[in-house]
């Protein structure tokens, strides 16, 4: 089994306010999961999420079905 380190990156679309998250993107194909952090705390917990629940997720933001901040 390959034991490969996390690659966090937030959106480029993030500002530095402080309310961003971090994804490892480089884990989708070897995990299946999208490994997601925030980015305020790069110690703390990681939550793993199922791809196709991140994709559902992302399209949703997109689609702005969780209205505005």
């Amino acid at each position: 089994m390959t034991s490969e380190s996390p690659r966090w990156f937030k959106s480029s679309y993030s500002e530095n306010g402080g309310a961003c998250v971090e994804v490892a993107a480089n884990l989708i194909a070897l995990r299946g999961v999208v490994p997601v952090r925030d980015s305020k705390c790069p110690v703390g917990p990681v939550l793993n999420v199922a791809t196709g629940s991140f994709a559902s997720f992302v399209a949703g933001v997109g689609a702005g079905e969780f209205g505005v901040v």
